[in-house]
């Protein structure tokens, strides 16, 4: 039988970094056995939810490439995939449970209970609810029913044990005694959530449950719950939680948590897959850095490993540069084309030669691009005849006026240079640098302030190359007048 599995994020929320990693756990698995995906909205909790959540779960969802075989907007046999489409069955399946005798109503009042169980915690105890209604006659229950008496429906737990196998962790076995009769149908009439989703597995044929390890708890009355329906008992496999640099849950304190954010900032989905994949989990080896195909041909639950992971700001730029390198200056291009001409850095239709040049640019400044948008930054001395110019790198290698005559020098003699590329022009460089008995150095960290107005880039004869020798000779005479008028001195 082949895999099914679910996501089942709620919409009070946008997606974040915990539940990313939880779907693509899943999702890695069911493409890695055959399996089925499935993404299912569990969204009774009606004051919270929203469309918008809804929307941006999806287009989180869309952006990592975590695609779907059922759920909202793709559909699928085992309909509705929003948890509030399936309340009447969850309700018959309480009634179901009351006639087997695996489930009682529950006539206590509400804010009487929370009282005692707040009483409890504020003097360090654990309060279970004492199961008042379980040994009620069936005369006092038909009476109060006749009066219609508010009451919820709970979970008769049974005496002894509950175990199973988790994929990740092994054994784990529950003794009853500490797991209260549940309520499984509140008192307004909505079932809870251990009803409702082991409905919603059991309907949708889900054949293994991996999530996160605060569900932990839960799953002995799931399970206890699978069997009073005489259903299948899906395999659970419970993967670690993701904490901050000070090992304490992730939260905003730590940065940004919802995915959409990390798109926003210009990292790129590929990278964002990859980072979170090695979040608790390894395909063993050296190797970091994988496509999308290597993770799905390596995954395995069984390498999940059952201690928290940490989650590493740096790491994740580390992974986003490097996949940054991997793509293609065309695959840039298209990705960036909108900032690009938003920056006016490109026409709306470039010839074959402009797209050639560019591409050629994004390629020489790819590897300095911690984030997708820092290309475009980057870009731009090549694009377009204005120029920042940072101040610390003018004072250090542009505001000698002595400089001014051996720079004039070197843009004379790159006047003549031909062709235009890096190697005649770093001959002529060392040349010209030689000849007036100056370092080379000296002329190259002059030259690249002039012509990029940065103290850091490419190799500055391949930027000089690009930048084109119309562009690169305005700037150098640019340079020398303000060298000899002193205005790099009061340059911010």
């Amino acid at each position: 039988m082949r895999p099914r599995l679910r996501f089942a994020p709620s919409p009070t929320g946008y997606l974040h970094v915990g539940g990313a990693r939880t779907a693509l756990f899943n999702w890695l698995y069911a493409r890695r056995y055959g399996g089925t995906f499935i993404l299912r909205i569990e969204d009774t909790d009606l004051e919270r939810s929203s469309a918008e959540m809804v929307t941006g779960i999806l287009e989180s969802m869309k952006w990592l490439g975590l695609d779907w075989d059922e759920g909202p907007d793709v559909g699928g046999p085992h309909a509705p995939y929003f948890q509030t489409g399936r309340f009447d069955q969850h309700r018959d399946a309480a009634r179901s449970l009351v006639a087997s005798g695996h489930a009682y109503y529950c006539y206590c009042d509400p804010d009487e209970l929370k009282a005692k169980r707040d009483a409890a915690q504020a003097h360090g105890r654990t309060w279970m609810y004492d199961r008042a209604c379980r040994a009620r006659s069936a005369e006092d229950v038909a009476r109060r029913e006749a009066a219609a008496t508010p009451r919820a429906i709970r979970f008769r737990v049974p005496d002894g044990r509950t175990a199973f196998d988790d994929l990740v962790h092994g054994s784990i076995a529950f003794d009853n005694e500490h797991i209260e009769d549940f309520v499984v149908v509140r008192s307004d009439g909505y079932p809870t959530y251990h009803l409702s989703v082991v409905v919603d597995d059991v309907a949708m044929a889900i054949t293994h449950v991996v999530r996160g390890d605060d569900h932990v708890s839960n799953t002995p009355k799931q399970i206890l719950l699978y069997e009073a329906l005489n259903a299948p008992v899906p395999r659970f496999a419970h993967v670690p939680l993701i904490l901050g640099w000070d090992k304490k849950r992730l939260s905003k304190r730590h940065g940004a948590t919802a995915v959409g954010q990390y798109e926003q900032q210009g990292y790129l989905p590929e990278a964002m897959v990859n980072f979170l994949a090695l979040l608790g989990w390894s395909p063993g080896g050296d190797q970091e850095v994988f496509s999308r195909d290597e993770l799905v041909a390596l995954f395995t639950l069984s390498a999940i490993s059952s201690g928290d992971a940490v989650f590493n700001p740096e790491k994740l730029d580390w992974f986003n540069q490097q996949h940054i390198m991997r793509l293609s200056a065309a695959e840039i291009l298209r990705r960036l084309y909108r900032q690009f001409e938003d920056a006016g850095l490109v026409r709306a239709e470039l010839s074959a030669d402009e797209r050639v040049r560019i591409e050629r640019v994004i390629d020489l400044v790819k590897a300095r691009a911690h984030k997708l948008p820092d290309v475009v930054t980057q870009a731009r001395p090549f694009l377009t005849e204005s120029i920042d110019r940072d101040g610390a790198a003018l004072a250090k290698y542009l505001s000698d006026p002595s400089l001014q005559p051996h720079l004039r020098a070197w843009r004379q003699r790159a006047e003549l240079v031909e062709p235009f590329n890096a190697v005649t022009l770093e001959a002529a460089l060392r040349a010209v640098a030689a000849a007036r008995g100056i370092k080379a150095s000296i002329l190259i960290h002059a030259t690249r302030v002039a012509v990029t107005g940065q103290a850091v880039s490419p190799g500055v004869f391949e930027v000089l190359e690009l930048v084109g020798r119309d562009r690169t000779i305005a700037r150098l005479i640019e340079a020398e007048q303000f060298l000899e008028t002193g205005a790099w001195r009061a340059a911010p």
